[in-house]
């Protein structure tokens, strides 16, 4: 497999895309203070786990009403100007903690940030779908989320330093970088909102899943049970991806003690490296395969590399497990983006993508309260083996989804 035959995979993409991509990466390098909320609520603030989940549980739930007025906006306004402002409005919602110190005060600023971060993540999708034409969205997808393990891999070495030597630093470089990442796209991406005629021309193709539609998006996604099966499947593979900000981090500190951040870090940035290699090399050799299907193949990786954390005790091997559900996290991300913007109507891409990921990934709001429940009932050892059961279910239930609908389109 040769390495121009790869990377050629991104060729051909609209120029916006590319910068989109850039954005991505500059944001993702100050990526800083998401994957360390619970080591900052627990090892500064001093939380116990429970009381740490349901702060994350808030965090996380603070995002489902920002998203949905988030896609309601890009349907209704340029999309371009919508994303400056909600991206830039949280980067300035990190500056005020950096001279909070550790008062509790900090937590629900963070919550905050939350709501601000989910207004602007449906408009940068929809974007993504608009620019690109259904045949490469699995290719653009994959870049986004290359570029955002790009930076996913130098971030947290850097938070890691910083989270024990200066919180002010730890929340101004995130601000600082996302901040950068708005200057990329008001310079360079251009607006992406489909016209008035491009919409009237649609509304002719009743073939085509994308074409322009009338009516609320509870209407919409009736007409598309396919879709709504594909969300609501999703959960199970998302409680289990969440155990790698909640349940993890606390295993490693079970395992090495003090060192237990600077061993997460290590790992979240494996986590990083593994997406930056072999991302194109995934998405070129499951290239063909549905979107469906991809995420089916997911569930099964989840459950062999989380499965793996409750049995292993040293690095090397944590690193195998990181190596096993990244893979598994590659498939998840590029089948799913394709997936959804496929079956949206172009009319309602801003609203289908605030509230997909609300279903989909409700999982990670809703497993670290129920980690720490298991945690405080039974011990950290239960939670593994309980995501391996989640895996293959999602797995299962996503491979038959895909049946079905091959079934349903060939008869």
């Amino acid at each position: 497999m040769r390495l121009p035959k790869l990377f050629g995979t991104y060729a051909g993409l609209d120029r916006s895309v590319y910068f989109l991509f850039l954005a991505q990466v500059v944001n993702s390098v100050g990526h800083f203070v998401h994957p360390f909320l619970t080591l900052f609520l627990t090892g500064k603030l001093g939380m116990d786990p429970g009381e740490a989940g349901f702060f994350v549980l808030l965090s996380l739930t603070a995002w489902v009403p920002g998203s949905l007025v988030g896609g309601a906006v890009a349907d209704r306004f340029d999309r371009k100007r919508t994303l400056i402002l909600f991206q830039a409005l949280a980067a300035l919602g990190l500056v005020p903690c950096a001279f909070l110190g550790t008062v509790r005060l900090v937590a629900w600023l963070l919550i905050g940030v939350s709501f601000l971060h989910g207004l602007a993540e449906p408009v940068n999708d929809a974007m993504l779908t608009d620019l690109t034409p259904a045949a490469r969205r699995k290719r653009a997808f994959s870049l986004l989320y290359l570029g955002h393990n790009i930076g996913v891999a130098v971030g947290p070495l850097a938070a890691g330093f910083l989270f024990n030597r200066s919180l002010a630093w730890f929340f101004l470089g995130d601000a600082v970088t996302s901040l950068a990442a708005v200057a990329l796209i008001a310079v360079f991406v251009r607006e992406s909102k489909p016209t008035g005629e491009q919409i009237r021309r649609s509304i002719a193709e009743d073939a085509n899943p994308e074409r322009a539609e009338k009516g609320s998006l509870v209407a919409v996604l009736l007409r598309r049970p396919f879709l709504v099966a594909f969300l609501f499947i999703n959960i199970p593979l998302s409680l289990a991806y969440a155990q790698t900000h909640f349940s993890l981090p606390l295993q490693l500190t079970r395992l090495f003690g003090e060192s237990g951040a600077q061993t997460f870090g290590m790992l979240v940035s494996a986590n990083g490296v593994v997406v930056i290699v072999l991302t194109t090399v995934v998405l070129h050799l499951s290239d063909r395969v549905p979107a469906a299907l991809a995420v089916a193949l997911s569930g099964v990786f989840y459950a062999v590399g989380f499965g793996m954390i409750g049995l292993v005790r040293t690095v090397p091997w944590l690193l195998a497990s990181t190596l096993v559900w990244t893979v598994g996290e590659i498939l998840g991300a590029t089948g799913t983006g394709a997936y959804v913007a496929n079956h949206s109507p172009m009319t309602h891409r801003g609203r289908i993508n605030s509230v997909a990921p609300i279903i989909m990934f409700s999982g990670q709001a809703a497993g670290p309260p129920l980690a720490g429940w298991v945690i405080e009932r039974f011990s950290l050892a239960a939670v593994w083996p309980a995501t391996f059961v989640l895996g293959l279910a999602g797995a299962v239930l996503m491979g038959v989804l895909h049946l079905r609908e091959r079934r349903r389109s060939n008869g």
